[in-house]
């Protein structure tokens, strides 16, 4: 089973931990939905969570929290802000392709290395992304959880190479 794999595949255990609350809340459903989480359930993992609602109107992701860690990164709150805004300064059509992909598929995503880059400063480290869906079945929305180290100078010539390696798991 994909979503098996995709568990195993996962090397950090916070990660891990936010995956099988996942696993958890979608119960018999092929997705959960954003009111099936239970923060007290992944509470040592908030601040490295984020999340991104859909708005079909606008075909606009707006965020919907993302915790204190993340926001260091982009510099700002997300919450109530359209995804485009907040990724201007960073590679706003790959995660826009990225996140429309497993919201859509849907998919479960793994990614790892090099996974932020912006002036000085590189985070080496794990992310997943999964799909959420109100209605357990279309999805509406993505659950997010980065775990990384940040560095800052030039990185190492085999950190850039190696930027961030991808996996993706079809969510039967």
């Amino acid at each position: 089973m994909s979503l098996e794999r995709f568990d195993h595949s996962i090397e950090s255990p916070a990660l891990r931990n936010v995956v099988r609350h996942w696993t958890e809340a979608r119960g018999a459903r092929r997705m959960p939905g954003w009111n099936d989480l239970k923060p007290t359930a992944i509470k040592e993992q908030l601040t490295i969570i984020w999340v991104w609602r859909f708005d079909s109107a606008s075909r606009q992701f707006i965020g919907r929290l993302a915790g204190e860690r993340i926001e260091s990164v982009l510099g700002v709150s997300i919450r109530g802000a359209r995804m485009s805004d907040v990724l201007a300064r960073h590679d706003y059509a790959a995660a826009l392709a990225r996140h429309m992909r497993v919201m859509t598929e849907p998919a479960l995503f793994r990614g790892h290395g090099l996974i932020f880059r912006h002036l000085d400063r590189f985070d080496m480290g794990e992310r997943i992304i999964l799909p959420l869906a109100d209605d357990g079945e279309h999805g509406d929305g993505i659950i997010g959880a980065t775990e990384f180290e940040s560095n800052y100078g030039t990185p190492p010539k085999d950190v850039v190479r190696g930027a961030e390696t991808e996996s993706w798991f079809t969510l039967a």
